[in-house]
Protein backbone atom coordinates (compact mmCIF):
# COMPACT_ATOMS: atom_id res chain seq x y z
CA UNK A 1 0.00 0.00 0.00
CA UNK A 2 1.11 3.73 -0.55
CA UNK A 3 -0.12 6.79 0.81
CA UNK A 4 0.17 9.82 -1.71
CA UNK A 5 0.49 13.44 -0.99
CA UNK A 6 0.45 16.32 -3.46
CA UNK A 7 1.92 19.85 -3.66
CA UNK A 8 2.82 22.58 -5.35
CA UNK A 9 -0.56 23.96 -7.03
CA UNK A 10 -1.12 27.77 -7.15
CA UNK A 11 -1.89 30.95 -9.07
CA UNK A 12 -0.34 31.47 -12.34
CA UNK A 13 -1.29 33.59 -15.34
CA UNK A 14 -1.62 31.89 -18.54
CA UNK A 15 2.04 31.17 -20.15
CA UNK A 16 3.44 30.70 -17.39
CA UNK A 17 4.76 27.50 -15.46
CA UNK A 18 4.02 25.19 -12.04
CA UNK A 19 5.67 22.12 -10.81
CA UNK A 20 3.50 20.02 -8.55
CA UNK A 21 5.14 17.48 -6.53
CA UNK A 22 3.57 14.27 -4.89
CA UNK A 23 5.18 12.46 -2.11
CA UNK A 24 4.57 8.67 -1.43
CA UNK A 25 4.94 6.72 1.67
CA UNK A 26 5.87 3.21 1.88
CA UNK A 27 8.95 0.94 0.87
CA UNK A 28 7.55 -0.27 -1.82
CA UNK A 29 7.16 3.51 -3.68
CA UNK A 30 9.63 2.30 -6.83
CA UNK A 31 6.88 -0.72 -8.28
CA UNK A 32 4.67 1.25 -8.79
CA UNK A 33 3.67 2.92 -12.06
CA UNK A 34 2.76 6.32 -11.31
CA UNK A 35 -0.17 9.47 -12.71
CA UNK A 36 -1.10 12.42 -12.83
CA UNK A 37 -4.88 13.15 -13.31
CA UNK A 38 -6.87 16.19 -13.11
CA UNK A 39 -10.56 17.32 -12.55
CA UNK A 40 -11.95 20.31 -13.93
CA UNK A 41 -15.23 21.39 -12.55
CA UNK A 42 -18.33 19.76 -14.19
CA UNK A 43 -15.58 17.64 -15.82
CA UNK A 44 -15.06 13.83 -15.43
CA UNK A 45 -11.26 12.85 -13.86
CA UNK A 46 -8.87 12.59 -16.86
CA UNK A 47 -5.67 10.98 -16.95
CA UNK A 48 -2.72 13.63 -17.88
CA UNK A 49 0.13 11.65 -17.95
CA UNK A 50 1.72 8.62 -16.22
CA UNK A 51 5.33 7.44 -15.53
CA UNK A 52 6.29 3.77 -15.17
CA UNK A 53 7.97 2.23 -12.28
CA UNK A 54 11.53 3.11 -13.99
CA UNK A 55 10.56 6.24 -15.62
CA UNK A 56 10.75 4.08 -19.19
CA UNK A 57 7.74 4.23 -20.65
CA UNK A 58 5.90 7.28 -20.04
CA UNK A 59 1.69 8.24 -21.41
CA UNK A 60 0.68 11.83 -22.30
CA UNK A 61 -2.56 13.19 -23.08
CA UNK A 62 -2.88 15.26 -25.92
CA UNK A 63 -3.78 18.22 -24.54
CA UNK A 64 -0.61 18.47 -22.47
CA UNK A 65 1.58 16.66 -25.06
CA UNK A 66 4.91 18.97 -25.41
CA UNK A 67 4.36 21.05 -22.41
CA UNK A 68 4.34 18.74 -19.30
CA UNK A 69 6.62 16.69 -18.32
CA UNK A 70 6.24 13.91 -15.85
CA UNK A 71 9.58 12.40 -13.82
CA UNK A 72 9.96 10.51 -10.77
CA UNK A 73 12.80 9.62 -8.25
CA UNK A 74 12.72 6.34 -6.71
CA UNK A 75 15.00 7.00 -3.78
CA UNK A 76 13.24 10.50 -2.78
CA UNK A 77 9.92 8.12 -3.09
CA UNK A 78 8.75 10.95 -5.28
CA UNK A 79 7.21 12.22 -8.82
CA UNK A 80 6.75 15.75 -9.82
CA UNK A 81 4.68 17.23 -12.81
CA UNK A 82 6.57 19.91 -14.74
CA UNK A 83 3.48 22.25 -16.51
CA UNK A 84 4.94 24.85 -18.53
CA UNK A 85 3.18 27.23 -21.32
CA UNK A 86 -0.27 26.98 -18.72
CA UNK A 87 -3.46 27.78 -20.73
CA UNK A 88 -6.73 28.54 -18.44
CA UNK A 89 -8.07 25.36 -19.64
CA UNK A 90 -5.68 23.80 -17.66
CA UNK A 91 -7.07 24.96 -14.62
CA UNK A 92 -8.35 22.14 -12.56
CA UNK A 93 -7.64 19.91 -9.21
CA UNK A 94 -4.21 17.77 -9.64
CA UNK A 95 -3.79 14.61 -7.99
CA UNK A 96 -1.12 11.79 -8.42
CA UNK A 97 -2.17 8.15 -8.14
CA UNK A 98 -0.65 4.54 -8.07
CA UNK A 99 -1.16 1.40 -9.82
CA UNK A 100 0.83 -1.69 -10.81
CA UNK A 101 -0.55 -2.86 -14.00
CA UNK A 102 -0.11 -0.38 -16.54
CA UNK A 103 0.34 3.23 -17.65
CA UNK A 104 -3.40 3.85 -18.39
CA UNK A 105 -4.67 2.19 -15.00
CA UNK A 106 -7.18 1.41 -13.69
CA UNK A 107 -5.24 3.50 -10.31
CA UNK A 108 -5.67 2.44 -6.44
CA UNK A 109 -4.16 4.71 -4.65
CA UNK A 110 -4.79 8.70 -4.85
CA UNK A 111 -3.74 11.51 -3.28
CA UNK A 112 -6.27 14.74 -1.84
CA UNK A 113 -5.53 16.57 -4.82
CA UNK A 114 -4.16 20.33 -5.65
CA UNK A 115 -5.65 23.04 -6.77
CA UNK A 116 -4.19 24.72 -10.35
CA UNK A 117 -5.81 28.26 -11.43
CA UNK A 118 -4.61 29.51 -14.64
CA UNK A 119 -6.18 33.23 -14.79
CA UNK A 120 -6.27 34.45 -18.66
Amino acid sequence: QVQLGESGGGLVQAGGSLRLSCAASGRTFSSYTMGWFRQAPGKERELVTAISWNGGSTYYADSVKGRFTISRDNAKNAVYLQMNSLKPEDTAVYYCAANRIRLTGPYDYWGQGTQVTVSS
